[in-house]
């Protein structure tokens, strides 16, 4: 416990100054170099006609705020689903949520092309909750479904399935090349209007994410005990489920599909900060925005001057970390 807290206060020490640090090299550095004095006069004082001002404001401040909240969001929704779950590899990329996401997106594109931005989020929303639902319903009915090695097998499978589904109807439609940039993550080509419209909602997620972690802390006991506990646990499952929905749901509106921040990250914040996930959620978020906008970073700079896709970085990361994963902890239902 001691420990714990001694993490937890280096954390709220460290954190922030890591995640400025972070946003403004993300501002500074790209295939212009601009001078820290210059995002400061930028931000306090804009000029039009100045064109370092236009590209901060218009690629470089967007992008870094959106890998910075699409960071977090998907380290919360990781940290719930595997709280909820009690399932250590839970996390959007392997339940089916993001390809669900994704697929009822690459749908909009297809069927309704007129679409507004606020009606693709809440599409991509719903599409989230298709997902879990397809993913967790088809566990639910086969022997031992749900056990973590066989629920990650039965995730990639089913999202492996619906992203070949709508990648065929891109094709057949020729919008191909449209569902592929929110497949691979269009991070370099995010706009400030989105930002505005997609961060509040995924807010709304991560607000609902903390105030359900301590529920989450005593489903994560197991089902007996939280039910001897007088815990509700079907409205808790039905509440979390809404929140990863939300949280996942506008990051891929957002930046497209982005695999494992929220299966790497919660692990990381567990290993320092214990089992409560009144300090699990919330740290996971500050660390996936760290994470995601490190990561953003390198695929810059990775190939310089060509960009890597953002989504090869965390799954260069995530891959290795999974197979750790299943290695160390095999079958076990859950571990803390």
């Amino acid at each position: 416990m001691k420990n714990s807290y001694r993490h937890f206060i280096l954390f709220s020490i460290i954190m922030p100054i890591l995640i400025v640090i972070v946003a403004i090299l993300s501002i500074s550095m790209g295939t212009k170099s601009i001078p820290i004095e210059t995002i400061i006069e930028a931000i306090i004082q804009y000029d039009e006609e100045n064109i370092d001002h236009q590209i901060i404001w218009s690629g470089r401040v967007p992008r870094a705020l959106a890998v910075l909240f699409v960071g977090a969001f998907l380290a919360a929704a990781g940290a719930l689903m595997q709280g909820v779950t009690r399932n250590f590899l839970a996390s959007p990329s392997i339940m089916g949520v993001t390809d669900g996401s994704a697929f009822f997106i690459t749908m909009a594109f297809v069927f309704l092309p007129g679409l507004s931005s606020f009606n693709l989020v809440l599409l991509s929303m719903l599409g989230s909750l298709f997902g879990g639902a397809l993913v967790f319903g088809f566990a639910s009915i086969i022997k031992n479904g749900l056990s973590p090695v066989r629920l990650a097998i039965i995730g990639t499978v089913i999202g492996t399935f619906i992203s070949s589904i709508g990648t065929a109807i891109a094709m057949y439609y020729q919008i191909s090349q449209t569902v592929t940039m929110w497949y691979n993550s269009k991070v370099h080509m995010v706009e400030m209007e989105l930002v505005f419209l997609c961060v509040p909602i995924g807010l709304i997620g991560l607000i609902l994410t903390i105030v359900l972690a301590r529920a989450v802390t005593i489903t994560a006991l197991g089902e007996d005990v939280a039910v001897g506990l007088g815990q509700n646990t079907r409205t808790v499952k039905i509440l979390s489920m809404l929140a990863v929905a939300i949280l996942t749901g506008t990051a891929v509106a957002l930046v497209g599909k982005i695999a494992f921040v929220g299966l790497v990250v919660p692990h990381i914040v567990r290993m320092l900060m214990g089992v409560d996930y009144r300090v699990i959620i919330p740290c996971s978020a500050v660390v996936g925005a760290f994470f995601l906008a490190a990561c953003d970073l390198i695929s810059r700079y990775i190939n310089f001057p060509y960009e890597t896709p953002i989504g090869v970085i965390t799954a260069i990361i995530g891959v290795p970390f999974f197979l750790y994963l299943i290695r160390r902890k095999g079958g076990e239902k859950y571990a803390a």
